[in-house]
């Protein structure tokens, strides 16, 4: 995979949301067969981001593929979804944010992601910078860091 065909960061915010920019790109790039190995709607950030939204999933994949921009997909969303406050809306951006491993099977997970990419770069895990959230796993392993 290229960096062209990275999604955008989670951090790159919609209407205030984080990752549903990232969501919108993963579902034209997988659409367009440009990424097959990543998380895609039911689970990870995906489905904490539908779960949160209200939103039938398969419904809003339909309806980015039809296309049209960013706000028209977020108009959808606001239209489709449970209507979140923006107070919401932000504390579920910085709680995604902010997320890491939280029990031992997930720090295992965690520490996987992190060999895979020490590995896919050729240098020892211990020379990546230092991570601690999701996010921060994606932004490295998508050479944003």
């Amino acid at each position: 995979m290229t960096r062209q065909n990275f999604p955008r960061s989670p951090k790159a915010l919609l209407g205030g949301l984080a990752h549903l920019g990232r969501f919108i790109d993963k579902i034209r790039l997988r659409n367009a067969g440009l990424i097959q190995d990543y998380n895609y709607i039911t689970v990870g950030f995906d489905k904490y981001l539908v779960d949160f939204l209200g939103i039938d999933a398969k419904a809003f994949e339909q309806r980015v593929l039809a296309g049209g921009a960013d706000e028209e997909l977020l108009a959808w969303v606001k239209v489709h979804g449970c209507k979140p406050s923006d107070e919401e809306i932000a504390q579920w951006s910085q709680e995604l944010l902010a997320s890491g491993p939280n029990d031992d099977a997930a720090r295992r997970r965690f520490q996987g992601r992190l060999e895979d990419i020490a590995t896919k770069r050729g240098v020892p895990v211990e020379s990546l910078p230092p991570v601690s959230t999701w996010v921060d796993v994606i932004e490295l392993d998508e050479e944003r860091m």
